[in-house]
């Protein structure tokens, strides 16, 4: 099985696929620029220290929540609002999710990556209107989807003669409110790009919390440490100061007091992983 080798520039200074992990971090969604602030200035401190390249993430809009009543976030405008915020004022590169092939150019305004959530990752006008827009795409891979299915949702991207994509993992259907990740995705699957592991949601229990996704954080360190040691090129981890208070994803979470042990952890199994 070969590897694919040929990284890329998300930015200037973020390559992707080299010898630096990339970390993908934020809270779920945003909630106030107050909560978004405190978790770049803080997660940003330990990537600095830990030589890690840190992209922020946090979504304007969580249009797959469970329940109609559940919180979706501030919407396309005032999310933009914030996130160039951020990366103005932190000087961070951004990533968040587009749902609907409309929303991407007025995102690369801002965001030098752009999410394409699970449920969506055949979606072809997504998938091609966001490679269209040059930036980074980042393809979850759906929890329906073989890992080696996931080249074609690779190749929808490159035909716009874009070639900065990259497929997360992020576990399969196993029977209901449960998910797996089967380790044998993550090299299967970084033949055709980069790959990025998500902590957060392969520890996940969809909709398992009663119109709600619950969550099992206690094996997150588990599953990660296994994905560094089989070779990943980055990491996603949501993060929040009170993850009980978060109003999408708590149970999944990272504590974001907890986040710099477990960056440090992460680099020792990614070193490993990588040299194989």
């Amino acid at each position: 099985m070969q590897i694919y080798k040929e990284g890329f520039h998300i930015t200037e200074k973020v390559f992707l696929g080299g010898e630096r992990i990339v970390l993908f971090s934020g809270p779920c969604a945003i909630e106030s620029w107050d909560i978004c602030a405190r978790v770049a200035e803080e997660v940003k401190e330990v990537c600095d220290k830990l030589d890690i390249h840190y992209i922020f993430k946090a979504s304007f809009d969580k249009a797959n929540r469970t329940s109609v009543n559940s919180y979706r976030g501030v919407g396309l405008d005032e999310g933009l609002r914030v996130l160039d915020r951020v990366r103005t004022e932190f000087d961070l590169p951004i990533v968040t999710d587009i749902h609907e092939p409309n929303q991407a150019n007025p995102v690369s305004d801002v965001a030098q990556a752009l999410q394409i959530p699970a449920y969506l990752c055949r979606q072809t006008d997504l998938l091609v209107a966001a490679g269209k827009t040059e930036k980074t795409v980042k393809i979850k891979r759906g929890q329906f989807m073989a890992p080696e299915d996931m080249q074609y949702a690779v190749d929808k991207v490159k035909s716009t003669g874009n070639q900065k994509v990259c497929l997360t993992e992020r576990g399969a259907s196993f029977g209901y409110h449960n998910l797996v990740v089967d380790m044998r995705s993550l090299p299967t699957m970084r033949q055709y790009s980069p790959v990025i592991f998500d902590v957060t949601h392969s520890v996940q229990q969809p909709g398992g919390a009663g119109g709600s996704s619950g969550g099992q954080k206690e094996f997150a360190s588990y599953l990660a440490r296994a994905a560094a040691a089989v070779g990943v090129d980055g990491f996603f981890i949501e993060t929040h100061p009170n993850p009980s208070t978060a109003k999408s994803d708590g149970p999944n979470m990272i504590p974001l007091g907890e986040i710099g042990p477990f960056l440090e952890m992460l680099k020792v199994g990614f070193e490993y992983g990588n040299a194989y």
